[in-house]
C-alpha cells in the first residue's frame, strides 16, 4: 500500500489522463495504480494525497470523514476581525452553506516557494494572508469564502491534509515522495 505526498504546482491539472493544454499528474508520478485522494483546482498549489488504495482514498476524501485540510490564502486587502468573524462562520455560497471553519491572519510563511508566474500586484491595493482550516472541500470552495467576505483569493496553497503537512514534510512544486500510513495518525 502506497501513500504518496506531493506538492502539485500552480496549474497542474488533478487527474492523470493527458490534457490537452495543461501538465497533469503523469508529468509528475509515473507510478501505476495510484489515484488522488481528493482534488485541487488548476490555480490552487500545494500538498496533494495519492495512495493506491481505495479504502484509505476513501477515508481521506470523504466529506463524512471530515479530514482537516489546512490552506494559506494571499488574499486581496487587509481582513478586520468584522470579516475574520464571518469567514469562520456559515457562509451561503447559494449552491451549499460551509460549515464553521478556523480562520487568521497571518504572515507568509519564510518556508514558501516564489510562484510560476507571480501573482498580479496593484500598487493601490495591499495584500495579506490567511490561515484557513476546514472539514470540507467543495469545488472552489475557500476562494468562494473569501471572495463572500470581501476579501478576493490571490493565490492559494494547501498545506496540510490531516497531521500531514508541507511543513513537516518538505517538497518543492512537482516533487514527491511515498510516506508511511502512520503518518496520517
Amino acid at each position: 500500500m502506497a501513500l504518496i505526498l506531493f506538492n502539485k504546482p500552480y496549474q497542474v491539472m488533478c487527474q492523470f489522463s493527458r490534457h490537452p493544454t495543461r501538465p497533469t499528474l503523469a508529468d509528475y508520478i509515473q507510478l501505476p495504480g495510484i489515484y488522488p485522494a481528493g482534488r485541487l483546482d488548476a490555480d490552487s498549489e500545494g500538498l496533494m494525497l495519492l495512495t493506491d488504495d481505495g479504502q484509505l482514498q476513501h477515508q481521506i476524501s470523504h466529506p463524512e470523514r471530515k479530514v482537516i485540510k489546512t490552506y494559506i490564502a494571499q488574499v486581496e486587502g487587509v481582513p478586520d476581525p468584522a470579516s475574520l468573524n464571518k469567514l469562520r462562520q456559515p457562509i451561503n455560497l447559494g449552491d451549499f452553506t460551509t460549515r464553521p471553519c478556523e480562520a487568521a491572519h497571518i504572515h507568509a510563511p519564510d518556508w514558501l516557494w516564489p510562484r510560476e508566474p507571480a501573482i498580479r500586484q496593484r500598487a493601490d491595493r495591499p495584500t495579506s494572508w490567511l490561515l484557513i482550516r476546514i472539514s470540507e472541500g467543495k469545488n472552489r470552495q475557500v476562494r468562494r469564502m473569501t471572495a463572500a467576505v470581501g476579501l478576493p483569493t490571490l493565490r492559494l496553497i494547501r498545506i496540510a491534509i490531516g497531521a500531514v503537512s508541507l511543513e513537516t514534510h518538505p517538497l518543492w512544486p512537482g516533487d514527491w515522495r511515498e510516506i508511511s500510513i502512520n503518518a496520517l495518525s
